[in-house]
């Protein structure tokens, strides 16, 4: 999911004309009847659909999640799933490598949560093939790459923490450790989830494209408003060790931090375990997002003040839906009004609400959350 730093923009090619031009002459028809391998023709009510399902890596539950709503939908759909995984964040030959094989196999549509640019060649190699192109929880770069995305409203997501985070604050200073996804590249969701935590604390990000832009210090305007000082942006990977690292490397910079803003729960739970090691745990605040049981728990258990939760197995299965009603003659799934994706929703979860902001206990969330 996300980052700080102003070096890569780490995401994908622009179409090439002959996939501009078969979405042309496709208007008005379905998706299958317009591709030149096996997925070229309609499905019948009772054929098996291929879809594609591939994932960054099977190692982060949160895309296990996914795995296992779509293989539940692909049961109910009778679609024929194929499931593949980079190695690794980041690894974008095995993505490419199951793209391609999608397309020899005639699959109908895929599905992908992308780990990087270099996929975009193939992605429009399998829309010019006929098949039908969901990018999860990620938007594409540029985001037509895809034919939709389902995905949380990241940015809303991280406003949610940032107004709560304002809110607990009180009005006392606030000393903001912000732990994103890279500093080496540019993300959506690292830009999205960075600048929303900000916004909602009352802080003008100062750019729409990169993090770490903001004034390092000033006013914050959210809650009863008080002053700002950013301790550091540091890069987690969005992993446990890089959020304990990049915690390490912010309490060296600034050992009087309050606030933490964490990416994602693996990274915001790194960040505590740095905290603890260094016996400030109790006081500073982490705000993290997910929704995956274990952080419902560190909600409870006050690791997290709070938990920006989403619904990625919700993401995979209506993505399953779509593209085998599309296969058997149906329409094109559309995004939500008024946005550029669809949005498969987001809620804020913590122990107590605060400052007027609507929030779900974590027992409310735990009937939604993923993971074990």
């Amino acid at each position: 999911m996300n980052f700080s730093s102003s070096q890569v923009s780490g995401r994908r090619s622009p179409r090439v004309r002959a996939a501009a031009i078969g979405v042309t002459m496709c208007l008005g028809v379905t998706l299958a009847a317009c591709g030149s391998s096996d997925s070229g023709s309609t499905a019948g009510s009772g054929d098996k659909v291929g879809v594609s399902l591939i994932l960054k890596t099977l190692t982060n539950p949160y895309f296990v999640s996914m795995q296992k709503d779509a293989k539940a939908q692909a049961a109910k759909d009778n679609v024929d799933l194929t499931v593949a995984a980079g190695s690794s964040d980041g690894d974008t030959q095995t993505q490419i490598t199951a793209i391609d094989n999608a397309i020899s196999r005639g699959d109908k549509g895929i599905l992908i949560t992308t780990n990087g640019d270099a996929v975009n060649a193939a992605l429009n190699r399998a829309k010019q093939a006929g098949l039908f192109v969901i990018a999860l929880d990620t938007a594409l770069n540029p985001a037509s790459t895809a034919d939709i995305t389902y995905a949380t409203d990241n940015e809303q997501a991280g406003k949610l923490d940032g107004q709560y985070a304002a809110a607990a604050l009180d009005g006392k200073p606030a000393v903001i450790a912000m732990l994103d996804l890279f500093n080496n590249q540019v993300v959506s969701v690292d830009i999205q989830r960075d600048h929303g935590f900000l916004e909602g604390m009352g802080i003008d990000p100062g750019s729409k494209t990169e993090n770490g832009k903001e004034a390092k210090s000033g006013k914050y305007t959210g809650g009863k408003g008080g002053t700002y000082t950013i301790a550091c942006h540091q890069p987690t990977q969005g992993a446990i060790d890089g959020g304990r690292t990049a915690m390490e490397n912010c309490l060296s910079a600034n050992p009087d931090i309050n606030v933490v803003y964490a990416i994602n729960e693996p990274a915001g739970e790194g960040a505590y375990n740095a905290l603890k090691a260094a016996g400030k745990e109790k006081n500073v605040a982490i705000y993290a997002i997910d929704g995956s049981c274990s952080g419902l728990k560190n909600v409870t258990s006050g690791k997290f003040a709070a938990d920006a939760v989403q619904y990625p197995g919700k993401m995979a299965a209506l993505g399953v839906s779509s593209i085998a009603k599309l296969a058997r003659g149906g329409s094109k799934p559309s995004v939500t009004n008024g946005k550029s994706f669809y949005d498969t929703g987001t809620a804020l979860v913590a122990n107590k609400a605060l400052g007027g902001l609507t929030v779900q206990s974590p027992g409310q969330a735990a009937s939604a959350c993923w993971g074990s």
